[in-house]
């Protein structure tokens, strides 16, 4: 029997049923595997980003304030509330 790349196939299938080996204690092995490949920025990465976050955030804060008044005035003026 072929599939359709052209290889053969046995024609077995597993079963719909089938038990899952390993559960939660293979999970947490993957997890684990997967934490020792996590590369750790540095002191010096790690302050320049943070340094960096706040800047945009203070940024941000700016943006979005600076824009609340424009348009805290507009419609003030709009309505001719005082």
């Amino acid at each position: 029997m072929a599939d359709d790349t052209g290889k053969k196939t046995t024609g077995k299938k597993s079963p719909k049923n089938a038990k899952r080996k390993g559960g939660l204690g293979l999970f947490f092995r993957q997890v684990i595997e997967q934490l020792r490949k996590v590369v750790y920025p540095t002191k010096k990465q790690l302050v320049t980003y943070s340094i960096v976050v706040l800047i945009f955030v203070l940024f941000m804060m700016a943006y979005i304030g600076g824009l609340d008044w424009v348009f805290r005035e507009g419609i003030q003026r709009a309505f001719g509330a005082e």
